[in-house]
This record gives structure tokens, sequence and C-alpha cells, in this order.
């Protein structure tokens, strides 16, 4: 895997190359701003981008805007998003533009190698990694009248460990049950959510978007 970052932080952008570096992943370039991110997809064609979501000059969206400019214009690059903190508004602009090869994670999660480089290879691989604090804020809503509000309380944490990229089997793992209870759970989660049958992936993304959107 060839991996592109862009982060302004000096330490944290040499911290995820070594990182990266150890675990056997190529780091072709390390820029510290939007700009210089767009030139180095252009150059060297990764097979995903770390990218910080506020860097220089204003330190507010440039890197989720730079994202969005890279998932349209190099939709086969993925997009791991890095955050200090949730930002509900930027994280849901980015699921909306597909989940396909997508992360987005708080810089916090860096800590535990283990997971994050999982996370980078799952991304990498064209699946979804949701830091589990992104995706619990996104999950604060009202409820009205709602498909979501007919899940039972286990099929509630299939379709929460679904939205954070995990496999059935990591969601087994996670809840300590069979793989073939998990696929009776995700069944009718699809049910519930009147997701016609069609492709497994396709339909997880759909749950997935139901899940983070909430009532209409």
């Amino acid at each position: 895997m060839r991996v592109v970052i862009a982060e302004d932080s000096v330490l944290l952008r040499e911290g995820l190359v070594h990182l990266l570096a150890d675990a056997g992943i190529e780091v072709v370039a390390a820029v510290a701003d939007a700009d210089l991110l767009l030139r180095a997809v252009d150059e060297h064609r990764p097979d995903l981008c770390i990218v910080d979501i506020r860097m220089p000059p204003t330190h507010t969206d440039e890197g989720v805007r730079a994202a969005m400019v890279l998932r349209a214009q190099h939709p086969d690059v993925a997009i791991l998003m890095l955050s200090q903190y949730v930002e509900e508004r930027y994280a849901t602009d980015l699921i909306a533009s597909g989940t396909t090869g997508l992360g987005y994670l708080l810089k916090d999660r860096v800590a535990d190698v283990t997971e994050f480089v999982e996370a980078v290879r799952r991304v990498g691989a064209g699946g979804t990694a949701l830091d589990p604090e992104v995706v619990s804020q996104l999950l604060v809503r009202s409820r009205r009248t709602d498909p979501l509000e007919g899940l039972t309380p286990r099929e509630t944490d299939v379709l929460r460990l679904m939205a954070e990229g995990r496999s059935n089997t990591g969601i087994a793992a996670e809840l300590v049950v069979t793989e073939g209870a998990v696929e009776k759970h995700v069944r009718s989660i699809f049910g519930k959510l009147g997701l016609p049958p069609a492709e497994q992936d396709h339909r997880r993304v759909l749950a997935v978007l139901r899940w983070i959107e909430g009532p209409s």
C-alpha cells in the first residue's frame, strides 16, 4: 500500500511516517497543507491519503475540502480523515460522498498502533473505519417515527458496529456471538429498514447511511 500523509503538525506527521513504515506501509509523501496534498496525489497516485481536517492557512476545513476534491478527481484513492475532535458536519458530508475507502478517526486513536494500522489497511482496501466517538455523536438526534425505533437493542448494537466499518466476523467477536447470529441480525435490520435484496455490501452502506441520517 502506498500512502500520502497531509498533517501540519510536524511531530504527528513524522510519527505517522515512522509508524506506517514500521508496519510495512510505504509513505510516498508527507506534506503540511491541502495544496501540497493535491499535488502529491497527482504525482504519486497513492492507494490511500491520511488527511488532517484542519490545515493551513485558516485551520478550518482545508483538509475536508481537499478530501472532497480527491473523492471527485481520484475516486480510486481511499481517504482516512484525522481530527482532534468530532466535527459532525464534516463527517456527514464525507459519508454522503460514499463510504467505500473512507475513514474518520480521532487523533487519539493513533496511540493504539495496532488498531490504527488495522484501520489504515481496511480503508486502503476499500472498507470503512469510523471512530466509535464519531458514530456516537452522529447518532445523537431526536427520535420521531422512525424505522430505527423498530430495531431491538442487539440489532442496534450490530448496526452501530457496522457503522464503524466492522465485518460480520468483527461484530461477532465484539458482541461475543456467532457469525450466524450476526447474519440473522443483519438480515432483520435490512428488512426493518426497508432495504430490498441487493448486493450485500451495497445494503450495508445504505443501512449505515439510514442510521446516520436518522428520521427525515
